[in-house]
């Protein structure tokens, strides 16, 4: 009875430490094939991750330098049988994030000079390099989307259209500019509240006093995310409470939305807010 209960589980040893050698080793096998494929994949990942970083790190070096860079720039223009020049050799430089002012008199070739930092009007001679693309090289249809894309304007007279409120305004400046419908109620919400029209978004121009035209003005300028941003005399038709409050919410976008500021102006009240300020005189600038 002893010998046949030994004989019984004799057998039974060997399949019991058998079967656990034979379970552990398929999990191993696999395990070997997984981790394979993981490493591969986190190598993928990590090489396009570091392509990024380089990629980004290229385009900080790349915006550190100059956004605009204007070199011996002359403009002329025919008058009866001859040529009366505006621009006699500008040279000039305005850095990111910056607000530049063109100071001087009525005549003294500012706004001819910011129509061509913006690509409205080519130089005589010289060139203009903005984010180091030519300007003076450009067709202009490599302006114009160049212009719809990267630069705002913002005029005297505002350039509003007194039939839509200050909403429909902005939003016409992004169905412009080509930006996804979805994007339209959030960016221009944003953009009319940064410049304190957040309760007057549904008036019309007409409604609005001066300043807040001009600021509706200031949000259509800024709605498609320009990275320069023109101005020309735009607080002129102000009183010096209202200049002030535009001058305000010009700091304010510089550092909200990143964009860089050129304007001029005949104002002596608004220069102390400028980082930098080019006193032009008979289409130079003088000391």
């Amino acid at each position: 009875m002893m010998r046949w209960l030994r004989k019984e589980k004799l057998p039974k040893q060997p399949e019991e430490a058998h079967i656990p050698e034979d379970v552990d080793d398929h999990p191993a096998e696999g395990a070997l094939e997984n981790p394979h494929l993981e490493s591969s994949e986190a190598a993928a990942v990590q090489e396009e991750n570091l392509g990024k970083a380089t990629e980004q790190a290229a385009q900080q070096e790349k915006e550190s330098g100059p956004i605009l860079h204007v070199k011996e720039v002359r403009r002329s223009f025919p008058v009866g049988g001859g040529e009366i020049e505006v621009l006699k050799g500008i040279n000039m430089e305005v850095l990111p994030g910056q607000l530049v002012m063109l100071r001087g008199r009525s005549g003294s070739g500012k706004t001819t000079l910011l129509n061509m930092l913006g690509g409205l009007d080519q130089p005589t001679s010289g060139e203009i390099w903005f984010r180091d693309q030519p300007l003076h090289k450009l067709s202009d249809e490599k302006r114009t989307v160049l212009r719809r894309d990267q630069i705002g304007f913002i005029f005297q007279a505002y350039a509003l259209l007194p039939l839509l409120s200050a909403w429909e305004n902005v939003e016409l400046s992004l169905r412009m500019a080509g930006v996804p419908s979805h994007e339209w109620k959030q960016r221009v919400t944003h953009c009319l509240e940064l410049v304190g029209l957040g309760k007057r978004m549904f008036h019309r121009p007409f409604e609005m006093s001066g300043g807040e035209q001009q600021r509706v003005a200031i949000a259509k300028a800024i709605a498609h995310r320009p990275k320069l941003l023109l101005a020309d005399e735009p607080t002129a038709n102000l009183d010096s409470q209202m200049g002030a409050q535009v001058m305000a919410v010009f700091k304010n976008i510089i550092h909200t939305e990143q964009v860089t500021i050129c304007m001029t102006t005949h104002d002596p009240t608004i220069l102390e807010v400028a980082d930098h300020v080019y006193e032009m005189v008979d289409g130079k600038f003088v000391e």
